[in-house]
């Protein structure tokens, strides 16, 4: 099986005055192409730290990560940058859409700033993958936070990445519009092979995945297939009342 990304025994460390954090302690993953895995673990577990060092975001101390057959390690600042643009979707809980920007101008920005043509249709047609094809000359003060999330999405996928990378992508939204952006991103990996990597603290979103890793403490402490709310919650639960 292919893999989108691999982990090998990476760790990562940061000096607070005198001591020293230990975010992640030699951590081994996998995630195969097409696959969508959820990310969880208490306040401090290491879970925004492996995102930002499995997407080339950060640098770990030691160990190996590859995004497809490229090993991040042996990359330049320029190379890295251009791997991250070319190769990975990232989308935040805050959006990062620009405000001065309609949303079609949002999307096309990843291929503008890549000095790529940007194709006004397939600019329309990512917008229509989100269900936004009547929204691209809204600004995102004319759209809702569901909105402003799925412009995301089609700005983090206009350039075909490898792995979408998706940091508490329903942070800021309310129930149902959390899940019409969980349904969106299942599609993507159900319908079109899209690799997705989420980092979230809802059991509810991490039931939309295939399988959720928890960590505690820099490691993983364990892994569920098939997920449930209630089961990722009890796992929760369990770590958290170890946490303490």
């Amino acid at each position: 099986m292919a893999m989108a990304v691999l982990v090998e025994s990476m760790t990562k460390t940061y000096s607070i005055g005198p001591s020293t954090i230990t975010a992640l302690d030699h951590v081994s993953l996998s995630f195969p192409v097409g696959s969508f895995t959820a990310v969880m673990g208490p306040s401090g577990s290491g879970k925004s730290t492996l995102l930002q060092c499995a997407a080339g975001l950060d640098r770990p101390n030691s160990g190996r990560v590859s995004i497809g057959e490229v090993e991040l390690s042996g990359l330049g600042e320029t190379a890295l940058t251009r791997l991250r643009r070319d190769r990975v979707g990232f989308v935040f809980q805050s959006f990062n859409l620009m405000p001065s920007l309609t949303a079609a101008q949002n999307v096309e920005l990843p291929l503008r700033l890549a000095g790529r043509k940007v194709d006004q249709q397939a600019i329309l047609a990512a917008l229509a993958t989100v269900g936004l094809a009547d929204r691209a000359t809204h600004r995102p003060s004319e759209l809702s936070g569901g909105q402003q999330q799925r412009v995301a999405i089609a700005r983090a996928l206009v350039t075909s990445p490898q792995v979408l990378f998706a940091d508490e992508p329903t942070g800021a939204l309310d129930t149902k519009t959390s899940r019409d952006v969980l349904d969106l991103l299942r599609a993507m990996v159900t319908e079109r092979g899209q690799t997705v990597i989420m980092v979230t603290h809802d059991p509810m979103a991490a039931a939309s995945a295939d399988r959720v890793i928890f960590l505690a403490d820099g490691r993983i402490a364990d892994t569920v297939e098939s997920p449930t709310a209630e089961a990722v919650a009890a796992h929760m639960t369990r770590l958290e009342v170890s946490a303490c």
